[in-house]
């Protein structure tokens, strides 16, 4: 009889090549400050992959080994997806995908591509985003990346060479905070 863990068990993730994983997201060199409308904007420095505020761990460190993760879908290379993707925590974006989400993480490879309408918590932009873009915490494009469409977000860090065009809106406290220093 055949055991379902040997089949469908969990990946290592400790060993994955993969841009996203957390052994890569432990770089420090983030620089912050604010941008042109006072908006908490940053940049990163090039010699950094991620920031450690990506990461959401405090000092850049990578989550536990044993730390549940969620449900995570990857479209890997070379592959297209098109519809609706729900109960997704993290989706990673390698391939080419159109499609409504609302989860919690967006990551976009190089090579990746999304086109369409998303509402999510932190989106990670190295490749191309079209569309409606709800960012509800941080939205961070590195130089590779290129976001177009209707953009919303809470937080904008853009690496030197990332590209941001469209109907731009700052929401949650970061435009309350906007609207008092106008004022």
């Amino acid at each position: 009889m055949l055991r379902s863990e040997t089949l469908f068990g969990k990946r290592d993730t400790a060993s994955t090549n993969s841009p996203f994983s957390s052994a890569n997201a432990a770089q420090p060199g983030a620089a912050g400050g604010t941008g042109p409308t006072g908006v908490g904007v940053s940049s990163l420095n090039k010699g950094s992959q991620y920031p450690s505020s990506v990461t959401g761990t405090p000092g850049g460190a990578a989550p536990a080994p044993n730390e549940e993760m969620g449900s995570k879908l990857t479209v890997g290379p070379n592959i297209k997806v098109k519809g609706e993707i729900e109960d997704c925590d993290t989706l990673v974006v390698e391939g080419r995908v159109q499609a409504t989400i609302n989860c919690r993480v967006v990551q976009i490879a190089e090579r990746g591509a999304f086109k369409g309408s998303a509402e999510i918590d932190l989106a990670e932009i190295h490749g191309e985003f079209d569309g409606d873009l709800t960012v509800r915490q941080k939205l961070v494009i590195y130089a590779t990346g290129k976001v177009t469409g209707k953009i919303r977000y809470g937080k904008l860090v853009i690496e030197e060479g990332g590209q941001l065009a469209g109907d731009l809106q700052v929401t949650g406290n970061e435009q309350k905070e906007l609207l008092q220093k106008t004022a």
